[in-house]
Formats: C-alpha cells, sequence, structure tokens
C-alpha cells in the first residue's frame, strides 16, 4: 500500500527531537509565498511515551523547565511547558513550588500533552524497514519509506514517499557483550515494568553502573523493598559527581555547536573528554549524599543493607533456580565473591540506533567517517553521494560532529528549529522562490 500524497517531511521516530520538530513546523512560516508543509511520523512504540520505564517517584529532571520542545527557540510559543501548566491549573503552584527543575513524571506529562496536539500526523505501531531511493533520470529526487504497521487486523506494509527525511530513533540501552536478559537480568530501561515481576519481599537485588541511572535505581529498589540487600556494582571507587557549573553547562548551549562544528577533530575530542562529567557516568550531588547518609546510617544501627562495591565488577551471572548465581571480582585484590540475588539490574547506558542499518537503500548514498558515522553538515542533514536532491536529517547519532547536546533535551528547540528552516529553506527553492528569514 503506498501513500500517493508526497511528504515534505517524513519522522522516524517520535520522542522529544521529532515532537519538537513537529511544534517548529507547525510555527508560522516566514513570510514569503508557499504552503504549510506536510509532515508525517512513523513511532515503533504503540503510544507516546518516554523513558517510562524511569518515571521514578521523586525524580527530577536534569536540565531547566526552560529546555522544553520550544522555549530556547520561542518563548512565545503555544507548546511550552508553563502554557502547559496554565491548562493543568498548577502555574501558580508550581511557580510557590520554587522549582527549576521539575519531576520526570511531569515533564513526561508534559510531553505527552504536547503529542496530543499531532495525533493527526503520526502513526504509532510502526516500524520503518527500508528507505529507498526514488530517481527522476540521474538524480535522487525522493524517498520511499516503508513501513511494517501493526493492526487490530494483523501486520501491513505501507510505502510513504517523502522530499525530507528527519530520523529521531533515540539511544537504545545497552548492555555488556555477552548479557542476556531474562527475567531476572533487566536493563534500567525496563525497571518500573519488572520490579513488579518481583517476590513481595526479595533477598538480594544487584545494579551494576555508576551513572545517574544506576544510583536512582538503587535509591528506588532500597526503599521500595524494605528488607532487601542492595548491592552497587561499578568499577569507580565511588560514585562521582556531575558537573552542573555554569561555565561547564555552556557546552549544552545552542552556541556551543557552532564552536564544536568549527574545530579540528582533535579539539572536538578534547571538549568531549573534558565535559564527559556533565553527562555521562555521573550522579547529582544530592543523590549522592543520600545514598551515604543511607550506608552509614545502617552502619551505626548494624544493619548494613545497602551495599557500595566499588572497585568491583560483575564476573559471571549464572541462572540459579528463582534467581541468579552473581560473582563480583574486587579490581584491588582480584578476589571473587559470589551471591544469590534475586535479579540484577543493568544501569549501563545507552548507545546510538545504527542510522545506516535504519536507512537501508539510502544508506549507502550517505558519507560516513572512518568508524562508520555518518557525516552531517552544520544543519544536521546528512551529507550525501552523488545527485541527491532529497534531504535526510539526523536528530542524534551526530555527537562525534555537532557535540555532546547532539541527543540531549538541552538543545533540542533550537536543533528542531534549524531543521525546521532547512526543511523550509528547500521547499522554496523547489519551488523557484526566494527564501526570507
Amino acid at each position: 500500500m503506498t501513500d500517493n500524497k508526497v511528504a515534505d517531511v517524513t519522522g522516524i521516530g517520535f520522542g522529544p527531537s521529532n515532537l519538537a520538530l513537529a511544534t517548529a513546523l507547525a510555527e508560522p512560516a516566514p513570510p514569503g509565498p508557499g504552503r504549510p508543509l506536510k509532515a508525517v511520523f512513523f513511532e515503533r512504540k504503540e503510544r507516546f511515551s518516554w523513558h517510562a520505564g524511569m518515571l521514578l517517584d521523586g525524580a527530577t529532571m536534569q536540565i531547566s523547565f526552560l529546555k522544553d520542545l520550544v522555549t530556547l527557540r520561542d518563548p512565545r510559543s503555544p507548546y511550552s511547558f508553563l502554557n502547559y501548566l496554565h491548562h493543568a491549573d498548577r502555574l501558580s503552584d508550581f511557580i510557590n513550588h520554587k522549582l527549576l527543575f521539575p519531576s520526570r513524571v511531569e515533564f513526561h506529562d508534559y510531553l505527552a500533552w504536547v503529542a496530543g496536539f499531532f495525533e493527526e500526523q503520526v502513526t504509532y505501531g510502526s516500524e520503518v524497514v527500508d528507505v529507498r531511493p526514488v530517481s527522476h533520470g540521474d538524480a535522487v529526487e525522493h524517498m520511499d519509506v516503508v513501513v511494517r504497521q501493526r493492526t487490530a487486523a494483523g501486520e501491513r506494509t505501507v510505502v510513504q514517499r517523502t522530499r525530507n527525511l528527519v530520523v529521531a530513533t533515540g539511544l537504545e540501552p545497552y548492555l555488556p557483550p555477552g548479557t542476556l536478559r531474562s527475567e531476572h537480568v533487566w536493563h534500567t530501561s525496563e525497571l518500573l515494568h519488572r520490579v513488579e515481576q518481583l517476590p513481595s519481599a526479595p533477598r538480594r537485588i544487584v545494579v551494576v553502573g555508576a551513572g545517574q541511572s544506576a544510583a536512582e535505581a538503587a535509591e528506588f529498589l532500597h526503599t521500595r523493598f524494605a528488607s532487601a540487600e542492595v548491592c552497587a556494582v561499578f568499577s569507580r571507587y565511588g560514585y562521582s559527581p556531575s558537573d552542573d557549573s555554569p561555565f561547564a553547562n555552556r557546552i549544552f548551549d545552542p552556541a556551543a555547536v557552532d564552536d564544536y562544528c568549527a574545530a579540528a577533530p582533535e579539539t572536538r575530542r578534547m571538549l568531549l573528554d573534558y565535559h564527559r562529567n556533565t553527562n555521562y557516568s555521573v550522579v547529582d550531588p544530592e543523590l549522592i549524599d543520600e545514598l551515604y547518609r543511607r550506608v552509614y546510617q545502617e552502619k551505626v544501627r548494624g544493619r548494613p543493607r545497602l551495599n557500595i562495591l566499588g572497585a568491583s565488577r560483575l564476573a559471571s551471572v549464572e541462572p540459579a533456580g528463582e534467581g541468579v548465581d552473581v560473582t563480583v571480582e574486587s579490581l584491588v585484590s582480584r578476589e571473587h565473591t559470589t551471591m544469590r540475588a534475586d535479579c540484577v539490574v543493568y544501569a549501563t547506558g545507552y548507545r546510538p540506533a545504527d542510522v545506516r542499518g535504519l536507512l537501508g537503500s539510502m544508506a549507502g548514498l550517505c558519507k560516513a567517517d572512518e568508524l562508520g558515522r555518518v557525516e552531517a553538515d552544520r544543519q544536521y542533514r546528512a551529507v550525501t553521494e552523488g545527485d541527491v536532491h532529497c534531504g535526510i536529517y539526523l536528530q542524534g547519532a551526530t555527537e562525534h560532529s555537532h557535540g555532546i547536546s547532539s541527543s540531549l533535551l538541552s538543545n533540542t528547540a533550537v536543533r528542531a528549529g534549524e531543521i525546521a528552516d532547512a526543511v523550509r529553506a528547500d521547499a522554496a527553492a523547489m519551488r523557484g522562490c526566494d527564501v526570507r528569514t
């Protein structure tokens, strides 16, 4: 089945990045001739959700509410977090709460509220399986996006022809090589869904990882199961605090993308290395203090339940009855300790999705660097080879070319606006119009 109406923009994925793009395309275009752009989105999930497995009570965002889907691009937008609060009749309450960082649950509700405005443009339960070039003469003018959809009557395949493609599939949960998921071995992305399957009084839970998600999971499980032992295993000596200082946070500013794109490759690597502690394998200092307080108080009472196994690694995880046998190796003494656990929760982070695999037949027309990463210009448009007139834009998978904010919420509003402007400019050029900005 083919949609004969050519879309100006087709988005793969409908998380925060392409949701922000939808809001940018919905904004009034700059003055000039033209028509509204037709945009459609395909999302693999059955409904809108964002990190649903980690919507823990008490967990807060690590960015200001002003870094929502629109405000840095257009503070007057109707899709702002403040307008959401106004419609929810909580604006005064939020102000009185004196919050800069809303709860993760509330921010998810905000995102879902915005997504509700674009339900006619997005098709859920849809997985893109190929992107095929459509040539006119020697030039590739369009792409056919092949989509497998799940319906009440079963699966069907549809083809959407498009002028531009925006890939925003987000990050994929990462597990160490050789790790096998099971009912006793999970990733933190599944935490809230899986925790209900545990016994009402588990004896021991092992959490692997040293970042924010690992610390949140340890704190959540320690609170949820009042008699369980929670063992946190990681190779660092202890949790490291995130750098949330004002000067360091400038690495997330929109202007930092210009600097990063203009820098030499060795400078880009240096900047990433210097500022990894703003985002990777680090924990909010307040949460570190809370976990340390718990460890200390349990030592005072002589009933240690939260055990921090630093400078250690998981040597093996083996199925054992209604749980797993976990062997932990000390990186200092090389001593091995084996313990029975009800489950192992891996908080080992995320990795960018395989963009080239997703692009299918179009992947061969995209330039890649020596590591196989798709190259993109300043407007996040994939650099193509040959006579390709259609555009492929990347939201995420561009950290190597655009910096640490390329897959984060911090710069989403501005990034989406830049892509929307580029698509509008392309559409105007196709009509032979002058572009006004």
